[in-house]
């Protein structure tokens, strides 16, 4: 079955990854306690160093389903509580709006926030954690939007939760993630590293050597390897990186986990439980989105910038997981979510039946 799972991947994402197209792909597929790598294209396309499924990525928003794991640990470990009002842990949140906001509500993207970083036309500036602090007090939402009654994507509202975590334990979120869940889930080539002057990742040069370059959708190249984006100026708000081989890793603990320590085991099937229903077809876990198909659900979470493009998507009820990472704007992930998640599960189903 390993096969025919593996030509179902293939056949899929081979058109979406062609010489004619920027950059390349690094794909993996955990089923059957089995994992399956396929590598497309360049790393970079001046010098030709082909993708591996160890060459590191800009991960974008494929860093929130890390920080929802940390939340959803806490509150199984009696750290902290869903419920927690985030003044809890910020005290200077005292703006009318923002001090009525939840953990619980801030990880399901249902705190109603909605800030400039979060949609164009984009800032030109970065802020300062303090200007951070004065924009969110000054928050006023628009007419109908409250506290828990909507879902709102939004990154500022990640960037919040990170002092949250932060503040809770008294440790940097790179810490913390690394300790508690980079760590036991074995992943080694995941890092949240600190920013450089000129925006890009601090890292030593074998890992600087592993690093993707960025292009656009269009084929032009974005900053140098290891570029940063971030509307923040404080430490912990740049991108995370990291390889197809740790996020399969990723993926198996959040479809399997059978060698985990119970609680980060629990705290992963936590995250991808819903949490807001969106509509019939849609809802909102912690950072994870599911997607009701027919005969399928399918647990995903799509992250992206102008020069990178991820995508993690489970079918837990089939024990199937997979990876996308593109070193391109726009990849069209889609396909995963739709065809190549579906059709998998329906050949693990006729095997089962």
């Amino acid at each position: 079955m390993i096969a025919q799972m593996r030509d179902i991947v293939a056949a899929e994402l081979a058109p979406t990854a062609t010489p004619d197209q920027p950059g390349g792909l690094a794909a993996a597929l955990y089923a059957g306690r089995h994992v399956e790598f396929f590598n497309y294209g360049f790393a970079d396309d001046g010098t030709r160093r082909p993708v591996t499924p160890d060459m590191l990525f800009n991960l974008g928003s494929l860093r929130k389903p890390f920080e929802a794991t940390l939340v959803a640990l806490g509150s199984l470990r009696g750290e902290l509580r869903l419920d927690d009002r985030l003044q809890k842990y910020l005290p200077e949140l005292d703006g009318d709006y923002v001090r009525r906001i939840t953990v619980g509500e801030l990880v399901s993207h249902t705190s109603g926030l909605l800030l400039p970083t979060d949609h164009p036309p984009w800032p030109n500036e970065q802020f300062s954690r303090a200007q951070f602090i004065a924009m969110l007090n000054a928050w006023q939402p628009p007419a109908g939007v409250a506290p828990g009654k909507q879902r709102i994507y939004s990154h500022a509202g990640y960037v919040l939760l990170q002092l949250v975590l932060e503040n809770c334990y008294r440790t940097p979120i790179a810490t913390l993630i690394e300790q508690r869940v980079l760590g036991p889930i074995g992943m080694t080539a995941t890092s949240l590293p600190e920013r450089g002057e000129d925006n890009r990742a601090v890292m030593d040069a074998a890992w600087m050597q592993r690093v993707v370059q960025g292009y656009s959708d269009q084929g032009t190249a974005i900053g140098p390897p290891g570029n940063q984006q971030s509307y923040f100026d404080f430490p912990g708000t740049g991108q995370m990186f990291s390889s197809a081989r740790d996020l399969a890793a990723f993926v198996a603990a959040c479809v399997d986990g059978r060698s985990l320590d119970p609680h980060l085991r629990e705290a992963l099937r936590m995250t991808q439980r819903e949490a807001f229903r969106v509509d019939e077809k849609f809802g909102q876990g912690m950072a994870w989105e599911t997607v009701r198909l027919p005969g399928v659900t399918v647990v995903d979470k799509p992250g992206g910038l102008n020069n990178t493009s991820g995508y993690l998507g489970l079918v837990p009820a089939r024990r199937i997981g997979i990876v996308l990472l593109a070193n391109r704007g726009e990849y069209p992930h889609e396909i995963a979510r739709y065809r190549i998640l579906p059709a998998l599960a329906r050949l693990v189903a006729s095997h089962a039946g």
